[in-house]
């Protein structure tokens, strides 16, 4: 019997400027692994995803990622000591509980892709 084990799923993210978007990607802590004219591979741990030089404003404007991480307070910092938001004129908006168990942040690309970076929390104990 064939096995239905999957081994990883990679969304294709949007970029209006290719060049910058990677530089905000490295900057916020991923790794460029691999790049050509077209596509980049990006990843931080066992996470990745690809991003692509491709543009069209409506996808980009309702792209959404979620990023599930241990320290959610540590990326948050992250995207501060790098200065993202003033670098790249990106927004952010700081980390907070939210009602489905998870602290998280926003923080949205130089293209308009949103990410969601979190952490899952204890909300039995309030």
């Amino acid at each position: 019997m064939a096995s239905l084990e999957t081994l990883e799923i990679k969304a294709f993210v949007p970029s209006k400027d290719f060049e910058l978007s990677k530089r905000f990607y490295q900057d916020l802590g991923f790794t460029l692994a691999w790049s050509s004219a077209e596509l980049a591979y990006l990843h931080h741990g066992n996470t990745s995803f690809l991003l692509q030089n491709f543009y069209q404003q409506e996808l980009a404007d309702n792209f959404m990622m979620h990023l599930l991480v241990a320290d959610v307070e540590a990326w948050w910092q992250q995207v501060q000591d790098q200065q993202l938001v003033e670098k790249y004129q990106v927004r952010s908006v700081p980390p907070q509980q939210q009602p489905w168990g998870m602290r998280d942040f926003v923080l949205i690309d130089p293209s308009g892709v949103l990410w969601r970076i979190g952490q899952n929390t204890d909300t039995e104990s309030d």
